[in-house]
């Protein structure tokens, strides 16, 4: 299966696993979205990661519909400024706001120019969506190192990442409607 990351620079891999999101399983109604009519209540996954490279010293989490009908995708999620000492989000740690984040971490605004996690949501009868919900270990303690502010949007907190990508860890589950 191609990925969205075979078209980047290959880095190692690390271990992400979720209570709430398996690999190539359906997400569970409540991961869906509420916003753009899905059913769902935009509640994020619970993530708990191990194995990434000793040098790490913060994250990335983002979450990608590569299917979405738009042409290039469509980011659901992207928390940046992860401290390395932390190794887990809980389940709703993407809620409006950052206060259900780690100290220090933030939401980059999704595609829907939302500072949280916006649910599945692809277009009813438009067949399985995948989405990409990965696990960044950097090589800066803060995105700000490499040119991201909080304007920045989730493909260029992407594009920044080139480089400073140390290792990534990915669950693919999907939705349909």
């Amino acid at each position: 299966m191609t990925t969205p990351y075979d078209r980047i620079a290959k880095v190692p891999g690390f271990t992400v696993t979720s209570t709430d999101v398996r690999d190539g399983e359906p997400m569970a109604l409540r991961h869906a979205s509420g916003v753009f009519g899905a059913g769902g209540q935009d509640v994020s996954p619970q993530l708990s990661w191990s194995g990434f490279p000793a040098e790490t010293l913060s994250f990335v989490v983002t979450a990608y519909d590569p299917d979405a009908p738009t042409g290039s995708g469509f980011w659901h999620w992207a928390v940046a400024d992860i401290p390395a000492s932390v190794t887990e989000l809980a389940t709703s740690a993407g809620a409006e706001g950052d206060a259900a984040l780690p100290e220090g971490a933030w939401h980059v605004a999704n595609d829907a120019r939302l500072r949280r996690y916006i649910g599945a949501a692809p277009p009813a009868g438009d067949g399985r969506h995948t989405y990409y919900v990965a696990v960044h270990a950097v090589d800066v303690e803060s995105v700000a190192a490499i040119g991201v502010d909080r304007e920045s949007t989730p493909a260029f907190v992407g594009f920044a990442l080139s480089g400073h990508t140390l290792a990534r860890a990915v669950l693919t589950p999907y939705y349909e409607q």
